[in-house]
C-alpha cells in the first residue's frame, strides 16, 4: 500500500480537482462537467466511452458493458470505500494482487500493490504466482494481456467492464483481416520470400490492441511492440520484411519510423473504410510503413501552441511528451518517451527543474505531488483524463474485492484459447526485442534503461506503490 502522505495524495487527485472545478471552487477548467459524477452514472446509459478525452469517439457495437454496481457502493463515501478496500485486501492477503496503471485516478492507485505501464504490470503479476486473483485497474486490453501471461487457474478481474480503450477499438480483427487481403492483391503472396529473403509485409501491433489482434500478428509472423521498444521492433521487422503494417496508433508508428529515417512520403495512411486504405497500388508499392488510421484521444489533445506557451511562460522548461502525440508535437518537444521514461526522467533530474509533460493528467499530477523539488505541469491546461481509465473507481474496486472475500469471482477477463496461442507467440517475440533505450526524439533526459516489459518476470523493475 502506498505510504504517500494524505496531503500529497490530495494534491495528486484529479478527481478532487474536477470536483472543485465543478463546484466553482477552482478557477481551472475540465473538458466535461459529467466527470464529477460517479462512473456508474454512465453504465446504464447509451453505449459510449464516457466523459473525458474519448467522449467524442465512436464505440464499436457489442463493446463490453458494465452491469449495475450495487447501491451500497454507489452511496458509500470516500473514507468508507477506502476502509472496505483495505479490509478486503487484508482478508485476502496473498490470494490477490492489485495492479494499478500509471493513468489510474490516485484514489485507486493508493491501493495498488504495483504501479506501472501495461506490460510492466502484466509482468508484475507473474511475480505473484500464488495469487488466486489478479485485479487489474486499467483497461480491457491490459487485463487480456495479464490473462495471456498468467497461470490458467488465476482469475484476471477488470473492476469495470466498460473500461475499454478507444484507440484499441479503432483496429478490429475483421478490418485488419480485410486490409491483409487487399495488401495481398497488391503484393502477392504475403508469406512468400523475395530474393533478399524477406516477405512483403510484417504486421506490428502496439500493446494497446485486443488479444484478437495480437493473435493476428502472431499467426502472420508479426510482433507486438510497446512504446519503449517500438524502434527495436521495427528494426527487426525490416530485417524480415520489405515493409511494416503498423496498428492501431498512427502517431507512435510515424514518430518511431521518422526517427529511424523513413521518409514521410513512404508512410501512407490506411483508412479501413476506403479501398486500398485510400491509397493507390503505386503508393503502397513504395511504402515502408503502412500506418493504420488510429490514435489516442488523450495524446491528440496536446499541441505545438501549448509547447510554445510553456516555453514563453517558463524559460528553461523541459518539455517531454509521449510518442502517441502527433508528430509536430513530438518534434517540438525536448524528448518523447514512454510513461516509464517520463517517470524516470523526472526522478533523475536535478532539484529545481521545470517540466511540461504531454501525457495523461493523472500521472502528471501525481508526479508533481511526488516531486515538490520540481515544477511539473501538464501541457494541456484543461483537466481531461482518459475516459476509460476513469471508469475505474474505488467503488468498483471495493465491490470486486469483497466479492472475492465472499468466494465469488466477478468481471473475469478470459482470452479464448483459440486466440491465446497465437497472441502469446507475438508477445514472446516482443519480450525478445530489447528496447534501445533512446527516446523517440530530442536529447535524452534520463539514463537509458530497459523497463519491466523486457526484464525477467521475477525481476520486474517496478516498485511497489509508494516506493
Amino acid at each position: 500500500m502506498s505510504t504517500t502522505s494524505l496531503d500529497t495524495r490530495a494534491a495528486a487527485s484529479v478527481d478532487r480537482s474536477i470536483r472543485l472545478i465543478s463546484a466553482g471552487k477552482s478557477s481551472g477548467a475540465s473538458c466535461a462537467p459529467e466527470l464529477a459524477a460517479g462512473p456508474w452514472t454512465f453504465d446504464a446509459g447509451p453505449a459510449g466511452y464516457g466523459p473525458g478525452a474519448s467522449m467524442g469517439d465512436v464505440i464499436p457495437t457489442g463493446s463490453p458493458r458494465q452491469g449495475a454496481l450495487p447501491e451500497a457502493y454507489r452511496r458509500a463515501g470516500d473514507d468508507e470505500l477506502h476502509e472496505r478496500i483495505r479490509a478486503a485486501k487484508a482478508t485476502l492477503g496473498d490470494r490477490v494482487v492489485v495492479l494499478g496503471h500509471f493513468y489510474q485516478r490516485d484514489e485507486v492507485v493508493q491501493h495498488a500493490d504495483f504501479v506501472g505501464d501495461s506490460f510492466q504490470l502484466a509482468n508484475a503479476a507473474l511475480t505473484k504466482p500464488d495469487a488466486e486473483a489478479i485485479v487489474f485497474c486499467g483497461v480491457h486490453f491490459m487485463a487480456e494481456t495479464a490473462d495471456l501471461l498468467s497461470r490458467p487457474e488465476q482469475a484476471v478481474i477488470l473492476p469495470n467492464l466498460a473500461a475499454g480503450c478507444s484507440m484499441a477499438d479503432m483496429a478490429d480483427e475483421s478490418s485488419v483481416e480485410e486490409c491483409w487481403e487487399q495488401l495481398e492483391s497488391v503484393y502477392g503472396d504475403l508469406a512468400a520470400t523475395g530474393p533478399d529473403g524477406r516477405v512483403p509485409v510484417i504486421p506490428v501491433t502496439y500493446m494497446n490492441s485486443s488479444a484478437a489482434l495480437k493473435g493476428f500478428v502472431g499467426r502472420h509472423g508479426g510482433i507486438v511492440c510497446t512504446s519503449s521498444n517500438a524502434r527495436t521492433v521495427l528494426e527487426q521487422a525490416f530485417e524480415r520484411g520489405e515493409r511494416v503494417l503498423f496498428f492501431p496508433d498512427q502517431h507512435l508508428g510515424r514518430n518511431t519510423a521518422k526517427a529511424m529515417g523513413v521518409p514521410l512520403e513512404r508512410m501512407p495512411m490506411w483508412n479501413p473504410r476506403k479501398p486500398l486504405g485510400g491509397n493507390s497500388a503505386e503508393e503502397l508499392g513504395d511504402a515502408q510503413v503502412i500506418l493504420w488510421h488510429g490514435f489516442c484521444s488523450v495524446h491528440k489533445r496536446f499541441t505545438v501552441d501549448q509547447i510554445a506557451k510553456a516555453r514563453a511562460e517558463h524559460p528553461g522548461v523541459r518539455v517531454i511528451v509521449h510518442p502517441e502525440c502527433p508528430m509536430p508535437v513530438v518534434d517540438a518537444a525536448d524528448a518523447a518517451g514512454s510513461t516509464d521514461f517520463i517517470v524516470k526522467a523526472i526522478a533523475a533530474a536535478p532539484a529545481g527543474s521545470t517540466f511540461a509533460i504531454g501525457t495523461e493528467i493523472n500521472l502528471v499530477q501525481r508526479l508533481a505531488a511526488e516531486h515538490p523539488e520540481h515544477t511539473i505541469f501538464c501541457l494541456d491546461p484543461v483537466v481531461c483524463p482518459c475516459s476509460t481509465m476513469y471508469r475505474i473507481h474505488p467503488g468498483y474496486l471495493a465491490w470486486v474485492l469483497e466479492e472475492l472475500v465472499a468466494g465469488r469471482v466477478v468481471n473475469r477477463i478470459t482470452v479464448p484459447e483459440s486466440v491465446a496461442g497465437d497472441a502469446r507467440v507475438a508477445l514472446e517475440r516482443m519480450l525478445a526485442a530489447l528496447p534501445s533505450g533512446a527516446p523517440v526524439s530530442g536529447a535524452p533526459v534520463a539514463p537509458a534503461r530497459a523497463d519491466a516489459s523486457t526484464a525477467a518476470p521475477a525481476e520486474a523493475s517496478i516498485a511497489p506503490a509508494g516506493a
